[in-house]
């Protein structure tokens, strides 16, 4: 099915200010970097996300889905396929007493902001990770010794042929960097969290000495998709890279941040060949310097 018609399949239940044929992806990622994806669909509920799937199913068409991009890298020739985005058109949040339910789309600052307004702790660690719920729950996100796992009490998902789960913290098997949803293609939908009753100004100090913590360490005011390594065990990925003397390294536009050496940023209209050329020199670098194999923790997508 081309694209004009599968574009007119898909008008067919999702209106159609949600789809965009040809959109550059490097309008949807925090890289600021990527080549054009086919479909460009950003569902206002689950019942067009499940349409949209099952259009994409019967068809063979590829898919993705993605949150706000803040850990994607799409190549230079875009992405052949549909790419679903769970982002500000799914946002909504309920809070009651000490439980938060939230839709996969909402950024973690948008709800940390939501939680201390409603004084709960718990969730402070979040406010300054780039991401969505979705996203967060996906890859049991964490920052200054918090995750998504402390918190989390279940979630709501999509499995592969379009139902409708609900699983428990423990079913979903959240680990470092990982849960159930990778190794079983799953959908976050929604999740619920279980929070305590604080103090808000206390609660407020320590987002924002968070927020210092993070702007006086890491490159935030450059394009990247935060740490761009997985941490090895036993090490730290920014230490071994500085250790191998990268800091600062640049291919083409790509470079190893000089502020701190586990982030790859987008210093001057880089590609994202530039940035892949990068990773794959960082790897081999430290391999051969320390014998730690460096696992990139950003998703890349998209045509060779």
């Amino acid at each position: 099915m081309n694209k004009e018609k599968l574009y007119n399949k898909f008008l067919e239940y999702i209106p159609k200010e949600l789809i965009k044929i040809d959109e550059p992806m490097k309008k949807h990622t925090t890289f600021k970097i990527g080549g054009p994806v086919d479909i460009f669909i950003s569902p206002s509920n689950k019942e067009q996300i499940k349409y949209a799937l099952k259009i994409c199913r019967e068809n063979e068409i590829p898919f993705y889905l993605m949150g706000n991009g803040s850990n994607l890298l799409v190549r230079d020739k875009g992405f052949r396929g549909v790419i679903i985005q769970i982002f500000k058109n799914m946002s909504k949040v309920e809070i009651t007493e000490d439980k938060v339910w939230a839709e996969a789309g909402i950024l973690l600052s948008s709800l940390a902001n939501k939680i201390k307004d409603n004084s709960l702790t718990g969730f402070e660690f979040a406010a300054g990770i780039p991401g969505t719920l979705g996203g967060a729950v996906y890859m049991n996100a964490g920052a200054y010794d918090g995750e998504i796992k402390q918190v989390l009490e279940n979630a709501e998902l999509l499995d592969e042929n379009g139902n409708e789960i609900v699983l428990s913290n423990e079913e979903l098997e959240l680990g470092y960097r990982t849960s159930i949803l990778q190794r079983n293609n799953y959908i976050l939908l929604s999740a619920r969290l279980k929070l305590k009753k604080g103090n808000k100004k206390e609660i407020e100090e320590k987002m924002n000495y968070l927020a210092q913590q993070r702007a006086d360490k890491q490159p935030i005011n450059m394009p990247s998709a935060g740490s761009t390594f997985k941490r090895p065990p036993g090490y730290y990925a920014g230490k071994l890279i500085m250790d191998s003397g990268l800091r600062g390294y640049c291919i083409g536009g790509a470079e190893v941040s000089q502020k701190h050496c586990g982030f790859i940023i987008n210093k001057d209209n880089a590609t994202a060949k530039d940035v892949i050329d990068l990773i794959e020199f960082v790897q081999g670098t430290v391999y051969d310097k320390y014998c730690v194999k460096m696992e990139p923790e950003i998703k890349i997508i998209g045509e060779e």
